[in-house]
């Protein structure tokens, strides 16, 4: 970990908080015998200066951080808002709860992070409080899972798939994106590429690429999830959430389709995880077509509030998930091939039906 970062830590997990930027580092899980480090960090953290005119998060990718507003700027803001550009204060902690507040305002909103990890529970519990504040935020968890050894990737009830409107790297001077922009299929295992049908359930599942697709959840569920399977490194990570609140699954496949720098060809292995309400990012369908609201709404005299859920368990097995539900306070993982779980898991954190 590095100098500055706080520490979290209850029986069979520990992770590290970065206040530059508000980011999960290191993020582990002992479970059956084994360490789960399922978080992805890139090449140059830590080990060199970034290009003028970078964003301030691209020195600190890695792990886990919030995007207010997510994939873009306000007043001013970096890439991805103050809340993954700026500092965030420490105001309270103990070994396993973390709160911190927003150095800078967002929408007009004071913002406070609030970390919790539980003896057991091989998961962290997240909420980001918007206090005050005016406006529609697009808003979204940013979890980078390391695919090195690729990866397997299955999700709760999807109504479709689709790309936003242009390519991630439209220029092949600076880069290069694979998927058709704007495209959209009910199918994640023949989405629209451009040399043919691509299986988005897969990673990697093309060379050199760098792209961005979204998840639209299906209506009529509460528990929200995303299960990606690492049998190279026999674990399972794990993502859950509120649909009804954050109704998209934004996955972003980094391998090494950047040419420039910091990226250089060398930021491969990383699909971006990024659980929220952006309707912003939709090429093809409108927010009406979305399960729940495209932004989080801020109220100037009142709260607003993002839940999310991270966690990670050995799985040796190396089989897709095929269900993951909520039984009061645990939640069960089936695979496709029959093996299962069952973890200890805060009853109503993420809401109830």
């Amino acid at each position: 970990m590095t100098a500055g970062t706080e520490r979290l830590e209850a029986a069979g997990i520990t992770l590290g908080f970065d206040p530059e930027g508000g980011v999960v580092t290191d993020l582990a899980v002992t479970d059956g015998g084994q360490t789960v480090a399922p978080l992805h960090r890139a090449p140059w953290v830590g080990t060199e200066p970034m290009p003028e005119g970078t964003a301030p998060l691209m020195a600190k990718l890695q792990g886990d951080f919030f995007c207010a507003p997510f994939g873009a700027t306000e007043d001013g803001s970096p890439l991805h808002g103050w809340t993954a550009g700026a500092r965030w204060e420490v105001v309270h902690r103990t070994g396993r709860v973390l709160r911190a507040a927003l150095t800078r305002a967002a929408f007009g909103a004071t913002v406070v992070k609030e970390l919790r990890v539980e003896d057991g529970h091989p998961f962290l519990y997240q909420r980001h409080v918007f206090v005050g504040g005016t406006g529609r935020v697009a808003v979204a968890n940013h979890a980078n899972v390391s695919l090195l050894r690729g990866g397997i990737i299955r999700t709760s009830a999807k109504a479709a798939w689709e790309t936003p409107r242009t390519p991630l790297e439209g220029d092949p001077a600076r880069g290069r994106s694979a998927l058709t922009y704007p495209a959209r299929s009910r199918d994640p295992h023949a989405f629209p590429g451009q040399d043919g049908p691509v299986d988005l359930t897969r990673y990697p599942w093309g060379p050199r690429h760098e792209d961005f697709v979204t998840a639209l959840e299906a209506r009529g569920h509460r528990l929200g999830w995303t299960a990606v399977t690492r049998p190279g490194d026999g674990d399972l990570y794990l993502s859950l959430r509120d649909a009804r609140v954050l109704p998209m699954t934004m996955f972003w496949h980094s391998n090494g389709g950047r040419d420039y720098a910091p990226w250089s060809g060398r930021h491969v292995g990383c699909l971006g995880v990024e659980e929220g309400a952006a309707a912003d990012k939709l090429g093809v369908s409108a927010e009406s077509d979305l399960a729940g609201p495209g932004a989080l709404d801020l109220a100037a005299d009142g709260l607003a509030e993002v839940r999310h859920v991270i966690g990670a368990i050995a799985w040796p097995s190396g089989e897709p998930v095929a269900a993951i539900r909520e039984d009061g306070d645990a939640v069960e993982i089936t695979g496709e091939h029959g093996a299962h779980r069952r973890l200890p898991f805060r009853a109503g954190f993420l809401g109830r039906d």
